[in-house]
């Protein structure tokens, strides 16, 4: 009995409830990807059904079938729905965990959690879903229906719609199969995709503080006598300002690499929004108004290290986040002035935070260095470099992107061989629930130790 429960308990704890959802959604959508109502017309073998509906219940946007013409009208709603599911649920998920987080509650066993959240007379569990639910529908309609009013010939109804949901929820499924080139000079089209991306990968944590200060500010423009001033968190401060130095940053960076040597390459307004989107898109969401195998080399090592680091934490996007570059990047600045703590603007970092830190990183780093071994194994391993020129590179950008649950490609996803993709969806499952909360949820079946090994220094460097 003894055993049971404490299996049961383990089963259903807090890390390992994610894990258990997005398997099962992802199996259920790969059945019914699999059905023949689903397919335009040719049959579609259960791995390449599984691929599809890991990429789209991961929010990633790797496709082996082209979304648009390979599926029929009810496949690409199964797809529109696994991507909303997958979108809302680590939203939901995610952020009750900063909850929980920001009141110190342990997050060890479920029952627990359950307790102290139905206690706490701040916290409503059915106002804050209705709140996350409600929230992204409103945000996604605007979107649907912005695009629908810029190009009502290029999203009808129905397209407006799944680009949207895809946008908000940083999928990157598109039902064109060139995604969004045929848009590269219409900034109305672009800026409303690179709106929807950002909000989609900011947090619900930092759009409610961003609606609450929206609010409180338009109340005190009307002289409302209600309205107090609202700052925001230094949380929320931290991930604007990072995302906005990411996104820009990675904008100019693009900009001037592909000026300097990219095919075609101007120096004018389309480019650099063009720029922008693709820096914007690099965190997490795989559109693309540029031929990615067409640029630079410096371009795509710049690509790689947005795709890294993804979104911000209890956001739809993937990656190891902004919040975690920002420790990083903090520890170094405070290391290389002697400072005894970590300072991130006016507070400092606690140690376990710089320990998840690292641990997220490095764990992250072996993930990819181990896939990205395996796939140049399958994918050629047996060519010689002579002859294989540039597929390391190729090897690499999938693993990242799909660890980033990011969907873009240098084309060869759909080239890949069985194995190939049995990775790439590891991949995108490991890098869409988050390498800490798998670490987490194997951990919770191991016993603890109760004892410390004598500890001594190590010269290092």
């Amino acid at each position: 009995m003894y055993m049971q429960g404490s299996w049961r308990t383990r089963l259903l704890s807090p890390f390992a409830m994610p894990v258990l959802f997005f398997g099962l959604t992802i199996l259920a959508g790969s059945f019914l990807l699999e059905m023949e109502p689903s397919l335009a017309g040719q049959p579609i073998s259960w791995l390449d059904a599984l691929f599809t509906s890991t990429s789209a219940t991961c929010v990633t946007g790797l496709v082996v079938k082209d979304t648009g013409s390979f599926f029929s009208q009810f496949g690409q709603v199964v797809i529109l729905l696994l991507m909303q599911v997958g979108g809302l649920g680590i939203m939901t998920y995610t952020t009750l965990v900063l909850y929980l987080i920001k009141r110190r509650i342990t997050l060890t066993d479920h029952l627990v959690v359950g307790k102290s959240l139905l206690n706490d007379p701040a916290f409503s569990l059915g106002r804050f879903l209705l709140r996350v639910v409600l929230g992204t529908l409103v945000i996604e309609a605007a979107g649907a229906l912005s695009l629908w009013r810029l190009d009502p010939a290029g999203f009808e109804p129905f397209s407006a719609v799944f680009h949207a949901v895809s946008a908000f929820c940083n999928a990157g499924f598109s039902l064109f199969p060139n995604s969004l080139s045929d848009w590269r000079a219409n900034t109305g089209v672009n800026m409303v995709f690179i709106l929807l991306i950002t909000l989609g990968g900011l947090g619900f944590h930092v759009l409610t503080e961003l609606a609450h200060k929206l609010k409180h500010t338009l109340l005190r423009m009307l002289g409302s006598e209600n309205a107090r001033p609202e700052r925001l968190s230094w949380t929320t401060r931290l991930v604007l300002s990072t995302s906005v130095f990411l996104s820009l940053g990675g904008a100019i960076a693009i900009y001037l690499a592909e000026m300097a040597g990219g095919e075609s390459w101007g120096n004018g307004y389309v480019e650099f929004i063009a720029s922008l989107f693709q820096s914007v898109t690099c965190r997490t969401a795989g559109f693309n108004t540029i031929e990615i195998s067409h640029m630079t080399n410096v371009s795509l090592v710049f690509m790689l290290f947005l795709m890294f680091v993804g979104g911000s934490p209890g956001s739809c996007a993937g990656g190891i986040k902004t919040t975690t570059l920002r420790a990083l990047w903090g520890f170094v600045i405070s290391q290389m002035k002697g400072h005894r703590q970590i300072r991130l603007g006016r507070c400092a970092l606690k140690p376990t935070s710089m320990q998840r830190a690292f641990t997220l990183v490095v764990f992250a780093l072996l993930f990819i260095t181990v896939s990205t071994i395996v796939l140049n194994m399958t994918e050629g391993g047996d060519v010689p470099h002579i002859y294989a020129r540039g597929r390391f590179l190729e090897s690499l950008f999938e693993v990242i992107s799909a660890f980033g649950t990011v969907g873009l490609s240098m084309g060869l996803t759909a080239k890949l061989t069985p194995v190939g993709k049995v990775v790439i969806i590891l991949m995108m499952f490991v890098g869409r629930i988050g390498p800490i909360c798998v670490l987490t949820a194997l951990q919770s079946w191991q016993r603890e130790t109760h004892y410390r090994l004598p500890e001594d220094d190590l010269p290092l460097g």
